[in-house]
């Protein structure tokens, strides 16, 4: 085993299963007796612990063992989650996380960070303090049955007399192959104390001839004696746990919980009660008035198995729910085992190279084109359309869902609400709309920045909200939708809204446009993205001092995406971020000015029209960049003009019109080339300004085409007309 491999590998599963324990913990607020949480978060904590020491790490160890410690008092029912205990466990699964990074990194914790952790132990082990054992009750010598010397409930739910513990093991299939041998475990096991019986089972063993010699086909069913506690019992099974099934019951047990274990058994063909039988742990006199007590019927001199099942102590509709249940835990396991973990590195590197593959078939069809040879033609024409599937494939590789970038952001507000002394519930929709990974690794900060933004400046304390006649629960909203080749992602707020005259006196004051500049609302909602703009009255360790909207844009800009404003007036308001799905291919309408090429995404083009004499004959009179589309007024820009491109204007002029966040313009362009699969080349840091301009790609000739930045240039497009009209 590659240990370097494997502690990457422990690295990137705890930062997994600390994400699921605090998804769970916040959850847990709001349904605090809900078992299927609590074992998500003991499960969490469990398995971190036990990964931990099989790599040493002591301190990852001793901490989160106090930490399995009270959750395991939860479970059991003696400690119940309410807001602090919800809270101190938070805290200490960031704890847990930054202990994690410190392994990352290759660095021991510094003094501040174990000072921290022992706070944090005190107060996890005043829970364990406060916790005290329920005093035994023994009922009155009168009270048992004279003529047997084990005691039972009404119910069936009687003690069995024993001071041994009971373990029931089921190991993996792949536990060889893990390198974990299961006689090793109950060798060690037996060091603790007196393994009194053991049966092995052996239902699930195949004949000789299939028998496969890495796969583990044996179960345990043991009577252990010892002194030691359930915890020291289960941590001998921790490196196994998570691939195998281990119950453990303690001496003295209910009656109730071996019929339980009984019930969760998999063995389909042993009779009800053979196994503890067999093993020693109950006899048949136990089970026999276990039976008495529950059915109220005599119990024949006949086997218990035989009995059991007659008497139907376990009732066959239950026997076969467990057995589909069974069945369904095997199904999840084999899906689980289904997938891999592909290190990012490797998908970058496989997408730059059905990039290159991409412009290699460009070149050859270009080829194929100039020979005309029909052969060859109907060869390229098949490569490029495997080259597409390729590229579909491989993409979809990168895509994933947003919904684990959205679930984050509950932790978010619940600590930003309490922190501003206000009660706001975050309303979560779209999470699985795919993009991707690379945008959602890069969007997670500016999100962060517009959901405190909304919940510091939008959403009203509590009282205002009253008084305006609003519940005094504020609702963020974050949403996600397909929208024209893009992901369209929202963060609303249902709280006061921009204040428009505010905005606009403040840009008045910093300079940033001039009294008598007409502006309209949406575009001076958008001057709180400039640098150091800010209508804060005072400032708070979450906003005021006008430093990150500005970022947030720019951050955004950067991933090629827009970002704007609506805004309604004691209603709310919504941020809107449009982001292309993916950064790497993109298939593009090729276009001609002068000797250069261009690349609009496809995505965008709505249609092609030819731009007439009385088009330009109008524009030229006006001085006016516009044309009737249809009875529609369309604004265009003339790449020829913008990007100053030289030699003679063509007889005949083409009009791209595209479409971006709602809005249409129009691109004039001396040549129409067709469709084109392009890989998108981002520009170096000295071209990074230039605006109108998102990268480059490499044409199969060998020419450059550069891709064209369509939302800036519609947004310019846009402003001139604006301006032309105002004139």
């Amino acid at each position: 085993m590659n240990l370097d491999e494997a502690l990457q590998t422990f690295i990137i599963e705890s930062r997994d299963l600390l994400q699921q324990m605090e998804a769970a913990l916040l959850q847990i607020e709001q349904s605090p007796d809900d078992t299927d949480l609590i074992n998500a978060i003991f499960r969490a904590a469990h398995t971190i612990k036990g990964s931990a020491g099989l790599f040493g790490l002591d301190h990852v160890v001793s901490f989160t063992h106090v930490a399995e410690s009270v959750l395991d008092k939860v479970r059991d029912g003696e400690l119940v989650i309410d807001a602090p205990l919800a809270a101190l466990f938070l805290e200490s699964c960031d704890f847990i996380g930054l202990l994690i990074d410190h392994v990352a990194d290759g660095n021991a914790p510094g003094e501040h960070v174990n000072l921290h952790g022992g706070a944090l132990l005190d107060r996890l082990k005043l829970y364990l303090d406060q916790v005290q054992t329920a005093p035994v009750i023994h009922p009155p010598a009168d009270a048992l049955p004279m003529a047997h010397e084990h005691h039972f409930e009404s119910e069936g739910g009687g003690q069995v007399e024993t001071d041994n513990w009971h373990l029931s093991l089921r190991f993996g299939r792949d536990v060889l192959r893990n390198g974990m041998d299961p006689l090793s475990f109950i060798r060690y096991l037996a060091t603790l104390g007196k393994i009194v019986r053991i049966v092995t089972l052996t239902d699930v063993l195949p004949k000789a001839a299939e028998m496969d010699a890495e796969t583990c086909y044996l179960g345990f069913e043991i009577s252990f004696k010892s002194d030691i506690d359930k915890a020291a019992i289960e941590s001998v099974f921790d490196f196994v746990r998570e691939d195998s099934s281990i119950r453990i019951l303690p001496p003295r047990s209910k009656i109730s919980e071996y019929l339980e274990l009984i019930r969760d058994l998999p063995e389909e063909e042993m009779k009800v009660g053979e196994i503890l039988v067999k093993c020693g742990t109950l006899t048949t006199a136990e089970l026999g008035a276990a039976l008495r007590a529950q059915t109220g019927t005599s119990v024949e001199a006949r086997p218990i198995g035989e009995v059991l099942v007659e008497n139907q102590l376990v009732e066959a509709p239950v026997v076969e729910a467990a057995l589909e249940k069974q069945k369904q835990v095997k199904e999840n396991r084999n899906a689980e085992a289904s997938f891999i973990r592909v290190d990012a590195n490797k998908l970058d590197e496989l997408i730059n190279l059905v990039g290159e593959l991409i412009i290699a078939g460009a070149g050859a069809s270009l080829i194929a084109q100039r020979t005309g040879i029909a052969d060859l033609l109907e060869a390229t024409g098949t490569m490029s359309r495997l080259v597409e599937e390729v590229r579909d494939s491989a993409l979809s590789l990168r895509m994933v869902q947003i919904g684990g970038t959205f679930s984050r952001f509950q932790r978010v507000v619940r600590d930003v609400g309490k922190e501003l002394g206000k009660d706001i519930r975050l309303v979560i929709s779209g999470e699985d709309t795919e993009l991707d990974k690379t945008v959602v690794e890069r969007i997670g900060d500016p999100l962060t920045h517009l959901v405190r933004n909304s919940m510091d400046h939008g959403i009203e304390p509590a009282d205002v909200r009253a008084a305006r006649g609003k519940p005094v629960q504020g609702t963020l909203r974050l949403n996600a939708f397909h929208d024209a080749g893009s992901i369209v992602i929202e963060v609303s707020d249902d709280g006061g809204g921009l204040n428009r005259d505010k905005i606009l006196a403040k840009a008045v004051e910093r300079g940033l446009v001039k009294p008598e500049q007409q502006l309209t609302d949406k575009e001076i909602y958008n001057l709180i993205f400039e640098a150091g703009f800010s209508t804060a009255d005072a400032v708070s360790n979450l906003s005021g001092r006008g430093v990150g909207m500005d970022v947030v844009r720019r951050n955004i800009q950067a991933l090629r995406g827009t970002v704007d404003i609506d805004s309604e007036p004691g209603r709310g308001a919504t941020m809107r971020i449009r982001l292309p799905l993916t950064l790497a291919i993109i298939d593009g309408f090729l276009v001609g000015v002068g000797g250069a090429a261009y690349v609009v995404p496809l995505d965008m083009v709505i249609e092609c029209i030819e731009l007439t004499r009385e088009d330009r004959e109008t524009a030229q009179d006006n001085d006016r960049n516009y044309l009737n589309l249809r009875g529609e007024v369309l604004p265009y820009l003339r790449l020829r003009e913008l990007f100053e491109v030289e030699g003679q204007e063509p007889r005949r002029e083409n009009v791209v019109v595209v479409q971006y966040g709602g809005h249409k313009a129009g691109l004039v362009v001396d040549d129409l080339m067709g469709e084109f699969q392009t890989v998108i080349k981002p520009l170096g840091k000295v071209f990074s300004q230039i605006k109108g301009i998102g990268g480059f790609t490499i044409l199969g000739s060998g020419d450059v085409a550069l891709i064209l930045d369509v939302p800036r240039l519609m947004k310019q497009a846009s402003g001139s007309e604006q301006q032309a009209l105002a004139g």
